[in-house]
């Protein structure tokens, strides 16, 4: 029975996280494509994606694995 509710509460975080993800992704996205960005938004978002891929990525992916 603890290993059905562990197993459900993981289920549900990795879908809530993963549902969060993905709207702000389709946010961001939709963002820069109703805009023409320029030189230094293109920039900054490349890094700020850079920063998410190199830090946040593999420690959500590090809780997730727990």
């Amino acid at each position: 029975m603890a290993r059905f509710f562990g197993e459900l509460l993981f289920e549900l975080a990795r879908s809530l996280i993963g549902g969060l993800l993905e709207r702000a992704v389709l946010k961001a996205g939709a963002w820069l494509d109703a805009r023409v960005p320029g030189r230094r938004t293109r920039i900054v978002v490349g890094l700020l994606l850079g920063v998410a891929a190199y830090f946040l990525i593999p420690v959500l992916a590090g809780l997730l694995g727990l």
